[in-house]
């Protein structure tokens, strides 16, 4: 992985709006290079990825005039629900510290060349396995600009049908080290949104009424991987960042929420401000610019084996199921859930509404679709199911809230 980003940073810069054509330095020359990476991962499997490249002509504030976007896309089909597919993200593109300029050095090497490593690693590891869901290894283009990569890629998978059970962009996933020195070697950050970006006024009324503030399907992700990183035991914790990105910032999971998509970010534990959108150089006896230097390889190989683990466990397990509980003037609680292709059982659960995780299982193997709760007064508690496949693999939780299902709201 530290090759790759040696590599990416060798392009000299990466930014949206540099050179396209040339074989060495640019946007373009990196972008094929990340192509060619993902098409020999794609002859060792025999074949197992498919290559292709949404592309379109934008412009926007930080875009003056027309400029080819393209995302490098590998598809890892899926031998059972081909259309039940899971995304790893991370952008390839870079900035200095103007954000219009497309011609001086901008390294890129955390920002993104972490999350674009990791994608590239992610596809090499996978690959060697056959999944019943779909993976697919993205590689992004103009986040630095306006988010423009993630939201060609969340069109494309409208436009394709897909069934997006989850999203992890990685983004900023290579330093230990803030701007003050703080060390965070032991965390990484996931931050997820509360309401729905796709909820409408009904659904907001519905929430005021039943519950479900905190329950988007995104948040319910979050919640999963950080119980996924705790059940692996490597004293590698997820903090979980109850909002949607970092304070007045955004990235290529924004666009996946927006259409109704479970989207979360991975992020360092403490960003080094320095090293962030900065032209190299040093003033003051301070040195600036997103470098080689200044990452931590084993970190990113922590965050990287958490997401790897994260797409071997979501391309095995069922989709979460969507669920209801019924509990208004009664002593018990009914909780009913769809049935999901690919289950073998179901995980019925509950937590105190105050309460930031889900409690232990209140039924561990349920068979039906259905199971009424006697003794439970649902006033006071939020309900969720889970999905198992046969080899004991779990879903998330999907609350039985409005607004909880894994699914856009508009279909």
């Amino acid at each position: 992985m530290r090759a790759d980003i040696e590599r990416l940073v060798a392009f000299g810069t990466r930014h949206t709006l540099s050179d396209q054509q040339s074989a060495t330095r640019g946007i373009g020359a990196a972008r094929r290079w990340a192509e060619a990476d993902l098409r020999r991962t794609a002859r060792a499997c025999g074949g197992c990825l498919e290559i292709v490249l949404p592309e379109k002509m934008i412009t926007g504030d930080r875009i003056p005039a027309p400029v080819r976007l393209v995302d490098v896309v590998a598809i890892q089909r899926g031998t059972e629900r081909p259309n039940e597919v899971v995304i790893v993200q991370g952008h390839i593109d870079s900035r200095n510290s103007d954000a219009m300029d497309g011609v001086r050095t901008a390294p890129g090497a955390n920002d993104d060349g972490s999350g674009t490593a990791l994608v590239l690693e992610a596809a090499r590891l996978l690959s060697k396995h056959r999944y019943p869901a779909t993976i697919v290894y993205a590689v992004l283009s103009g986040e630095e600009q306006g988010l423009y990569g993630g939201a060609l890629l969340a069109d494309y998978a409208k436009a394709q049908g897909w069934t997006v059970k989850a999203v992890l962009n990685n983004d900023i996933v290579g330093g230990s080290r803030g701007s003050d020195g703080l060390v965070d070697d032991n965390h990484v950050r996931v931050f997820s949104e509360g309401p729905r970006a796709d909820g409408d006024e009904g659904l907001r009324t519905a929430a005021r009424r039943f519950g479900g503030e905190n329950d988007s399907p995104s948040r319910n992700l979050s919640r999963w991987i950080a119980a996924l990183a705790k059940a692996r035991g490597d004293d590698f914790a997820v903090r979980q960042v109850w909002r949607a990105d970092r304070m007045g910032r955004g990235g290529d999971h924004l666009p996946f929420q927006a259409k109704g998509y479970p989207a979360v970010r991975f992020t360092v534990a403490v960003e080094n401000y320095d090293r962030q959108h900065q032209d190299v150089r040093t003033e003051g006896g301070i040195e600036y610019g997103d470098t080689v230097a200044a990452m931590d390889f084993p970190y990113l190989a922590r965050v990287s084996a958490l997401n790897i683990a994260a797409l071997d466990h979501l391309a095995r397990s069922p989709m979460p199921p969507a669920a209801t509980a019924e509990a208004a003037v009664q002593t018990f609680t009914d909780v009913k859930w769809r049935a999901v292709s690919g289950a073998t059982g179901y995980t019925v659960w509950r937590r105190r509404t105050d309460a930031s995780e889900w409690d232990a299982p209140l039924i561990a193997d349920a068979a039906a679709t259905s199971v009424r709760l006697q003794g439970v007064r649902g006033d006071d508690w939020l309900f969720g199911v889970s999905a198992r496949s046969a080899d004991g693999t779990e879903s998330p939780v999907s609350s039985a809230v409005p607004g909880g299902e894994f699914v856009p709201l508009a279909r």
